[in-house]
């Protein structure tokens, strides 16, 4: 009978860049394009500089790879690290919700780093993070390792090793290697997303994916891992989720890949709040911002996941750190109620620390909705209820937020986001004409000459 890590190693195999539909190549290169902007605009954030402080204090003569950003290049796997950091920094990458809610894009630096290293045509790139978003969603639908207390990166961590084993050629059972020992190392402690948030919330999928490719590497060279990873007696199963299994869904089923079922961040906010903004936004069209003065009450009506992750503890009600707040379900709503917007600058301590946010969280009450619950994951519904002192009562509900997989983004939002977050760090001219390049993502020969296209000015 074969193993999971054996399943995941053929399917991955087998993946052909002339057998990927052209719609999902076309989803490929917007991933590519809006995690390369989301990373290049985190550049001066504090947690990034030191990992790129890192980065930038290696040396490298056989695994280099671009530290993004710059013109430099360090040693693969702590440039992978720096990547990963500033591509997850602002919560702007990209989601895919079920059992598991995680970010697929967060195994992209690993991939585009084993591109460098081989020296591999940019197509591979595409096969790479088709291969690598399929892994991680077949893992986020088939078990919840949050239950147990692990963190969602578990899974980039595998998703990484197999996209990196793909790019670097390795055949089906060094793939596999590559899986059983990013497997082996993937348990990461949930504690990263409860109560207040650290700079390490937005470091621990870099983490996950440099372990990815490193465990491609090995493997590469001949390392073998433990087995079976997943199945064995103490493997994943009877230790990391005590005793309990899952059947791996079928890969890619009917030509249908998860990538598809990805959805573009439209705002620099935790995922299941996205619609919040919406609602809110819509309000502030219909009221202008809201004075907290004027308010009586705020009903959020909301679903059970996103209770769990962005209402429910304490300091989600009381935001001091950047990582709170972009998890926290009542004060983005504050925030954009009273600013009629939310950006980069919603998330600096002069705002969410300020009193007129405080002032209209305390007048709020989110409930979790029946409805809400049944639609998810497959949307992710908010609904705002102002109940003003003048007797006024106004309210709006979102499900499918700009960017959502049934509501996507096409090339020009895609571009208009990645232009707006790059602006003022990256000349105009470079960035569009990495834009141009990146929409023919498969014709490029040399990735880290694409890439070092976006140099972050003085």
């Amino acid at each position: 009978m074969k193993t999971i890590a054996r399943k995941m190693a053929e399917w991955v195999y087998s993946l052909e860049y002339e057998k990927i539909p052209v719609e999902v190549i076309e989803e490929v290169k917007k991933r590519f394009i809006d995690t390369l902007g989301v990373a290049v605009g985190a550049f001066y954030e504090e947690p990034v500089k030191i990992a790129r402080w890192l980065a930038e204090s290696s040396s490298a003569t056989r695994i280099p790879s671009t530290i993004w950003g710059t013109r430099k290049r360090g040693s693969a796997d702590l440039v992978d690290f720096y990547n990963g950091c500033a591509a997850r920094y602002f919560d702007f990458n990209d989601t895919y919700l079920s059992k598991e809610a995680l970010h697929p894009s967060d195994s992209i630096p690993a991939i585009v780093a084993a591109a460098e290293i081989a020296d591999a045509p940019a197509y591979r790139i595409i096969e790479g993070i088709v291969a690598a978003y399929e892994i991680i969603g077949a893992l986020a639908d088939a078990y919840s390792v949050r239950g147990r207390g692990w963190d969602h990166t578990v899974y980039i961590n595998i998703g990484s090793a197999a996209g990196a084993a793909k790019v670097l050629g390795l055949d089906v059972d060094k793939i596999e290697e590559a899986i059983n020992i990013a497997t082996n190392t993937s348990p990461a402690l949930r504690q990263t997303r409860a109560g207040e948030l650290s700079m390490w919330k937005g470091c621990a999928a870099a983490h996950a994916s440099r372990n990815g490719l490193f465990a491609a590497l090995l493997a590469w060279q001949g390392m073998t891992g433990p087995k079976p990873v997943f199945e064995g007696e103490f493997g994943f199963f009877n230790v990391a989720l005590c005793g309990e299994k899952f059947e791996l869904p079928e890969l890619a089923p009917n030509g249908k890949y998860r990538l598809m079922k990805t959805s573009i961040k439209y705002w620099p906010v935790e995922y299941h709040s996205m619609s919040a903004v919406e609602a809110a936004l819509r309000i502030v069209e219909k009221e202008g911002k809201i004075n907290p003065e004027d308010v009586e009450e705020i009903t959020i009506e909301t679903f059970t996941v996103s209770y769990k992750i962005i209402v429910k503890d304490p300091e989600k009600w009381d935001p001091k750190t950047r990582e709170t707040a972009d998890h926290s379900l009542p004060y983005i709503t504050a925030a954009a109620l009273i600013d009629g917007k939310v950006w980069i600058e919603t998330f600096k301590p002069e705002r969410y620390l300020a009193e007129d946010v405080r002032k209209l969280m305390k007048k709020m009450e989110v409930k979790v909705s029946e409805k809400y619950d049944e639609i998810y994951p497959d949307g992710i519904g908010n609904k705002i209820i102002i109940r003003f002192k003048d007797g006024r009562v106004v309210e709006e509900e979102s499900i499918y937020p700009p960017g959502h997989f049934r509501n996507p983004l096409d090339r020009k939002g895609v571009e208009e986001k990645f232009l707006r977050i790059t602006k003022g760090l990256v000349s105009e001219d470079a960035a569009k004409e990495f834009l141009v390049k990146s929409w023919s993502l498969e014709n490029i020969e040399d990735v880290g000459r694409l890439i070092r296209l976006l140099v972050v000015e003085p």
